[in-house]
């Protein structure tokens, strides 16, 4: 099974559904059906188990499945490769695939894009934002050329290159006992009512993490996917939260009704880097806009973040 044969039966395995497949992928069912069928006398097995209407991939369909999805990858990654070498006149033109944190899509996303488009005005930027550690499977399963993620990823087969470190500093409504303080510990939040990212995402490892070393069991009353809720639900008085100390959108203010106060924890940072699949050749537009990145990341002021400027709503 080659290309468009990789497709259909990816589809099918995803979606379980003779009908939606064909209705993705403009077939007729029963042309579908006999496409199904002729592959299935090809390799000996059923790759489906019948439920009524639907169908439900068995463990020779998953065990397919994994196969096929990882040769479209690597055909995918092929065609790149193909292409940046058919016009080596105009590396210009391409399409990069990045992956990011939500909490990037405000200020350092745009700003990273914007600049490298300026420089490379064909390539075309292909955005997904999500949980650190979907972005980092995308990057593993091909799906992603690059991936702007923190913390700094576990998982094996990752290239990585750090671009900034942000403190970690906690967020408390205004007139929070703690809002005044020059600094503080998360030791101190016994008792506090605490608002966290989802498992799955970078800040919610940070704070697992930092707490477990504090020696303190957070009392979780809300979670989020998102930072800004997050910050929205301290102002609101619902509780305090671990953040990152961000460049803001141009324009904005910090919110008066929050006070961020810095941590003396040991480790109380944010590093931010990007990934990419060290073990798979990077497409030309994706290698050029690394090298944009890692640029910009080491002509940016060290001093970019001060802690001096953070405090009791400052």
């Amino acid at each position: 099974m080659l290309g468009d044969d990789l497709t259909w039966f990816i589809t099918l395995a995803e979606l379980e559904h003779v009908g939606a497949t064909a209705d993705r992928l403009h077939l007729a069912q029963p042309t579908l059906s006999r496409m199904l069928a002729r592959l299935e006398r090809r390799l000996g097995v059923r790759l489906f188990d019948r439920v009524g209407k639907r169908l439900r991939l068995n463990e020779f369909g998953r065990a397919y499945y994994e196969h096929a999805r990882r040769a479209r990858i690597e055909l995918d990654a092929g065609a790149r490769a193909v292409a940046d070498l058919a016009d080596p006149a105009d590396p210009a033109e391409g399409t990069v695939r990045l992956a990011f944190l939500h909490s990037f899509g405000s200020w350092l996303v745009p700003q990273l894009v914007g600049d490298f488009r300026r420089q490379a005005g064909r390539v075309t930027v292909s955005l997904h934002q999500d949980a650190a550690g979907t972005i980092t499977r995308m990057v593993l399963d091909g799906e992603a050329d690059l991936a702007l993620t923190s913390p700094r990823p576990a998982e094996p087969g990752l290239g990585w290159s750090g671009l900034l470190r942000q403190p970690l500093v906690l967020a408390v409504p205004a007139g929070h006992r703690l809002a005044n303080r020059r600094q503080t510990g998360l030791a101190e939040l016994g008792g506090e009512d605490v608002i966290a990212m989802r498992a799955g995402y970078g800040m919610r490892r940070l704070l697992d993490e930092l707490a477990a070393a504090a020696g303190l069991h957070p009392r979780i009353v809300f979670e989020s996917s998102d930072l800004v809720t997050v910050t929205g639900l301290v102002a609101a008085g619902l509780g305090v939260a671990l953040v990152p100390l961000e460049d803001p959108p141009p324009g904005a203010t910090p919110s008066p009704a929050v006070a961020r106060v810095p941590l003396a924890d040991p480790g109380a940072v944010r590093e931010v880097g990007l990934v990419w699949a060290a073990d798979r050749p990077m497409p030309e537009a994706a290698r050029r806009f690394r090298a944009a990145i890692q640029g910009w990341a080491a002509h940016r002021s060290p001093g970019a973040y001060s802690l001096s400027a953070v405090g009791a709503g400052r």
